[in-house]
Formats: structure tokens, C-alpha cells, sequence
């Protein structure tokens, strides 16, 4: 297991990165760190997995940033976006339907400036906290998140990820069985509405990238609120100076394509992460970091050219593992180990079933869909 007090910030760290891979009741309540880690260790998850010393000495080597590789990077991901935008442009004066084409290539590029954007977050891309902070903050503006705010959430979700008890931060919506089967109808539609793949991959995300991530969220650092106030100026400016330079209808069009299919295929890699048939979700009191990571984050083996675009982040586990170790040694640390590479996989096929689990069936330990919700709602009202 891998509870202990969080571990110092290393040298030029970002201050509002993701937490050191131990679990942080330690240090808040040391009574309740004691009896979650008793009762932990007593867990099936816990008895098969490594100790964190074990797995901190396997990981040591991928966890230092490489400048060529993020440089390297950073050309190929964030240059080849601007190489793109001037083909667009070059295609529209053509036809438009030559141009459109190639708005489908910008998304995949946006999905990549997000990955840098998002371990410039965690303080793991560089080695330089100037660069982080100020790379971060040019790929939140390009994918229309605010940097500094949007990382503030996200290291709560690696703080919670996994656990019942505090959900609701940068994370999906999820509920267990027994609280739907007695929620009340209209809370059971809402959720249901909020489980369709067509309102959450294909209607929300637009929604949740451009009107939602423009307002800070009620209680957060000032430092937080400047970051989204900046970004919202930052696209402004952004916008304008585009519609300026190609004209309105091919930016709006082009931008539009790309961004909302990048928002549809970021929202499809998260929820997949995290919502697969024997995913992990305990209670606070046997909630485990390790096991979280290694069972209850997915292994999403990609075609090549979709890893490349997505910024390996389909080695999930290993980033939860440790946000420490940037995406481009993600691959090379999950193939170090026997251990890593025995974690649950799967392929685009098989991830599509993802879609339909809803529900987390707390007697079983594993997600459901809704006929079994509904099965069980008519078995409760045959016995009363």
C-alpha cells in the first residue's frame, strides 16, 4: 500500500502540481491514515502489488525530464500545428473541402499540445519550472483550457481517483448501484442523460472546453482565478488575430472541426481511463494509491499513429502510478517491468463496452450497465 506523508517538492517543482504519489491523510489526520492503512493491507489489491518502495526504485530511472526529447517534442507537436494551420489556409483559397480534411489531423495535434500542456502541469515535461509554466500556459491557450486552474483540479483527481467517498473533483460523474436504484426518478434521468455517449462525447464537450473552463471555479486560489481571467484574454486575442489573418467562416469552420473533435476524443480518453468493466473504487478507509493506479487506471493499447497523437497517455497506469515521469518515457518505464506490462489491457474493440458501464456494483467490484440496475430495481419491488 501507499499511504505516508507526501514527499518534499523537488527542485524547481510548480507549487500546484499533482502530490507525491503517497496518499496525503497522513499529514491531515494521522488516526484515519492509521486505520485506512490497516484496513488497506488487508485487501486483495494490496496483497498482490508491490510496496511503494518497490515500485519507486522501478520507476526512479523514467522519472527525469529529457530537454532534447521535450524539445523534440514540443517541434513536432506544437510546430506541426502551425505547419497544419498554413496548409488549411493555403487549401481553403482552393476549395474548402481540400482544407477540411486536414482539420481533422489539426485535432489529433491539439490531443498532443494538451499531453505537454498537462505533464507541464504535474512540473514533469521540463526540468525547468519557467518552461513548464510558460509552455503550459501557450498549450492551454491553443486547446482553450486555463493552465494553472485546470492543473489545480487534475491533481485532485490523482488524489481521489478510485475513491467513493470524495468524488466530484475532476472527475465523471459516476454512481454505485445502490445509491441509483434508490435515487429518485428525476436524479435517475439526469444521471442517465449524463451517461450518454452522444450528450457526453459528442454534445458536452464542446460546452465543457469553451463556456464552462472560462470561469474559475468557486473557492480557488486568486493565483487560480488570474490563470483563467489570462487564458480568456490570451484566446480572445487569439481568435481575433485569426479571424483577422484567414477570415471568419474558414477559422470558424477549421477551428471548430478541429477543436471539437480533439474535446470529443480528450473526454473519450478520460472516461476510459478510469471507466472500464474492473475498474477500482473503494471506500476511503480501504482506498489504495497502488492499487488505484495499477488496477484502476486502464492500459489503452492504441495504433501507433493514435499513441503518437494522444502522447502516450494510453499508459495510464504508470502515470498514476507517478505524475512524476513525463509521456514520453511512459512507454519505455511500462516495458521495464514484467509487473507493468501484466495489468489489465485493451484494445479500440474492446473499449467500446466502456461506453454502457455506468453503474459501480459495489457487492461485485466491477461496473455495470443500466439493465442491471433495472433488473435489480424490479427484484427490490417483486420482494416488498
Amino acid at each position: 500500500m501507499s499511504h505516508g506523508p507526501p514527499a518534499s517538492r523537488v527542485v524547481g517543482e510548480p507549487r500546484w502540481r499533482s502530490p507525491d504519489p503517497d496518499m496525503t491523510l497522513t499529514a491531515s489526520n494521522p488516526q484515519q491514515a492509521s486505520r485506512s492503512m490497516a484496513s488497506a493491507a488487508a485487501t486483495p489489491e494490496a496483497a498482490q502489488l508491490p510496496s511503494p518502495a518497490e515500485w519507486r526504485a522501478m520507476i526512479a530511472p523514467y522519472q527525469q525530464a529529457d530537454h532534447g526529447k521535450a524539445l523534440w517534442q514540443v517541434i513536432n507537436s506544437h510546430g506541426s500545428y502551425v505547419l497544419v494551420w498554413l496548409a488549411m489556409i493555403a487549401l481553403w483559397q482552393v476549395a474548402w473541402w481540400l482544407a477540411l480534411p486536414l482539420a481533422f489531423v489539426a485535432a489529433g495535434l491539439l490531443v498532443r499540445i494538451f499531453i505537454v500542456s498537462h505533464d507541464c502541469g504535474h512540473g514533469s515535461f521540463s526540468r525547468s519550472r519557467t518552461v513548464n509554466s510558460v509552455l503550459g500556459f501557450v498549450s492551454g491557450v491553443l486547446t482553450f483550457v486555463p493552465f494553472r486552474h485546470w492543473t489545480s483540479e487534475h491533481a485532485e483527481h490523482h488524489r481521489t481517483s478510485g475513491d467513493l467517498d470524495r468524488r466530484g473533483v475532476g472527475d465523471i460523474w459516476t454512481m454505485t448501484l445502490d445509491e441509483y436504484v434508490h435515487a429518485s426518478r428525476t436524479r435517475r434521468v439526469l444521471y442517465r442523460l449524463s451517461r450518454n455517449p452522444f450528450v457526453l462525447f459528442v454534445l458536452a464537450p464542446l460546452p465543457i472546453f469553451l463556456v464552462y473552463q472560462r470561469f474559475a471555479t468557486k473557492g480557488v486560489p486568486w493565483r487560480d482565478r488570474v490563470s483563467v481571467w489570462a487564458t480568456n484574454v490570451a484566446i480572445v486575442a487569439m481568435i481575433a488575430g485569426m479571424i483577422w489573418a484567414v477570415g471568419l467562416v474558414p477559422y470558424l469552420v477549421l477551428q471548430g472541426t478541429a477543436t471539437l473533435v480533439s474535446c470529443a476524443a480528450g473526454m473519450w480518453l478520460f472516461y476510459v481511463q478510469h471507466q472500464h468493466e474492473d475498474a477500482y473504487w473503494r471506500r476511503t478507509g480501504e482506498w489504495n494509491y497502488t492499487a488505484a493506479a495499477l488496477v484502476g487506471s486502464s492500459f489503452y493499447r492504441l495504433p501507433r499513429l493514435l499513441q503518437w497523437f494522444t502522447g502516450n497517455i494510453g499508459f495510464h497506469h504508470i502515470h498514476h502510478l507517478d505524475s512524476r515521469i513525463p509521456n514520453y518515457h511512459l512507454e519505455e518505464c511500462h516495458r521495464s517491468q514484467p509487473l507493468f506490462q501484466r495489468v489489465k489491457s485493451m484494445g479500440l474493440r474492446q473499449s467500446w463496452r466502456a461506453a454502457s458501464l455506468v453503474l459501480w456494483d459495489e457487492a461485485r467490484g466491477k461496473l455495470v450497465d443500466f439493465r442491471e440496475a433495472r433488473r435489480i430495481r424490479l427484484q427490490r419491488a417483486a420482494a416488498a
